[in-house]
């Protein structure tokens, strides 16, 4: 209990053992590769100056920034309305909604893919569909293109928006809309004037972590896209399955995280902070942004002053006639969302049960023979089990860590909390492969490779960063004054008070 007292006077102790996890098998491995790219001992640029010295590079470089603001703002222009409809969802409903949205996020990344290829290949259900209306002549090229790599990407991008979304929408207080509406406010200027400014920490933070991990996917561009849809990933995956050059590799790697960590030091990725303090710093950007078309605003109010009088006045005890339909047009909405979102996985569980040689949608016929040779071979059973048990252990270590490093950086001051909440989030914004590579340095030096428990610290080191995402988001809702009211009633920190 003293303890844990202590660690509450210094709440940046409890990510010590989260950093420790992460500097021993990733840390550390990481500053070798860095080394290894300025060509240490001898310190040179050498490597950084041959990779700006190609064009080649240099097109890939600034084709990964472009497709990952591409794919964020298709996020965010989805993502807020499916948010903002959620939040205003009934209980129920928003559990509902929420769940279904964190389901395809929880499928797997090579899968949701695939899908894709089996939806928008030329003999895939689009395709095939069209032909047999007969309203094309000739398979249209929708995969293995730019429009197929953003289709993918933001289908297993958009939960990590809508999440971030909603939970600070969620909060917002209700009370504030119809405020501004017996104030004399239209529906969109309340929205616009009020609510928006409120949720912008939310838009902040999703289009950070979008943007980041946008920057290192690779799976996705490698197969959805043409050759000239590469990305940085994919570049550096080529270099190491060719020539396993590491400076070089390194130096590609760090030029990519250098992006990102100017990114998050420019906007800061802050999901940590109250909801008080998040709404006092969206309205203040978001007025010096508004005082530009003030006058402007000003000038035309004044002109259409005596015109929206006598429209109001019209209209004052006239019924709402749009509310249902505005209505109905949000539930259409998000209906397309989530069969967006939930298609590609019904797609790939309809495959499962096809009775053809070769996977095909739709199936010519359906059977169980896929599931019977899954479980009648001990290889796959064995597999299965394995997964399962590095699954909780992974589970329940990134859990714990990551919990208790949000609740400390929850309670940092703010320029030290963007600090240590950058370092936790590296490894999801590094590319995979290079992640890989300095989680197999790390576990090298532990003697832990071929290993459950190597497995199982090897991908710790990612889940420990969404977990913390997640609880500093839930945190940054939290009212502080229910613990001090606790307290004030000789609430313990972990429980009733003894004596």
């Amino acid at each position: 209990m003293k303890t844990i007292r202590k660690l509450g006077q210094i709440p940046i102790a409890l990510t010590v053992p989260a950093l420790g996890i992460l500097l021993v098998v990733f840390g550390m491995p990481i500053a070798l590769l860095f080394l290894k790219s300025v060509n240490a001992p001898a310190l040179s640029l050498a490597n950084y100056q041959a990779f700006v010295g190609h064009t080649a590079n240099l097109r890939v470089l600034f084709q990964t920034i472009e497709v990952s603001v591409v794919a964020t703002t298709f996020c965010l222009v989805i993502g807020y309305p499916t948010a903002y409809l959620i939040a205003a969802a009934p209980k129920r409903v928003r559990l509902t909604l929420t769940a279904l949205v964190i389901i395809p996020y929880l499928t797997s990344l090579l899968v949701r893919t695939y899908a894709w290829i089996v939806i928008l290949g030329d003999r895939g259900l689009i395709n095939n569909l069209l032909l047999d209306l007969r309203l094309i002549s000739s398979p249209l090229p929708l995969i293995y293109n730019r429009l197929a790599v953003y289709v993918g990407m933001v289908h297993i991008m958009l939960p990590v928006m809508v999440l971030p979304l909603a939970s600070v929408m969620l909060g917002i207080d209700k009370s504030l809309l119809p405020a501004a509406r017996s104030m004399g406010a239209r529906p969109f200027a309340a929205f616009w004037r009020v609510f928006f400014p409120l949720s912008l920490p939310g838009v902040r933070s999703g289009s950070l972590l979008v943007f980041v991990l946008c920057l290192g996917f690779y799976i996705t561009p490698a197969s959805l896209g043409g050759l000239r849809d590469a990305m940085l990933s994919t570049f550096i995956a080529a270099q190491v399955s060719s020539s396993f050059n590491m400076a070089r590799t390194a130096a590609s790697a760090f030029i990519l995280l250098g992006i990102a960590a100017v990114v998050l030091s420019l906007f800061g990725l802050d999901l940590s902070g109250t909801q008080r303090d998040a709404a006092r710093h969206s309205w203040q950007s978001w007025y010096s942004f508004s005082r530009l078309f003030g006058a402007l605003t000003r000038y035309f109010n004044e002109i259409t002053a005596p015109f929206r009088a006598k429209r109001w006045a019209a209209k004052l005890y006239q019924p709402r006639s749009s509310s249902h339909l505005w209505s109905i047009i949000g539930t259409a909405f998000v209906a397309l969302v989530m069969f967006y979102l939930l298609f590609p996985s019904l797609v790939v569980i309809i495959m499962s049960f096809s009775a053809d040689t070769l996977l095909k949608f739709p199936p010519s016929d359906f059977s169980l023979k896929w599931y019977r040779s899954f479980f009648d071979h001990p290889s796959w059973t064995a597999a299965t089990w394995t997964s399962i048990e590095i699954g909780i252990a992974v589970a329940l270590l990134s859990t714990f860590v990551g919990t208790l490093a949000a609740f400390g950086l929850n309670r940092t001051f703010p320029r030290l909390r963007s600090f240590v909440t950058m370092l936790i989030l590296t490894p999801i914004t590094l590319p995979s492969i290079v992640v890989a590579i300095a989680a197999y340095l790390g576990l090298l030096n532990l003697g832990l490779i071929g290993s459950k428990t190597g497995i199982v610290v090897a991908h710790s080191i990612g889940a420990i960063g969404y977990v913390v995402v997640i609880v500093l988001a839930t945190l940054s809702n939290f009212d502080p004054r229910l613990e001090k009211a606790a307290k004030s009633m000789r609430a313990g920190p972990c429980g009733p008070s003894r004596g």
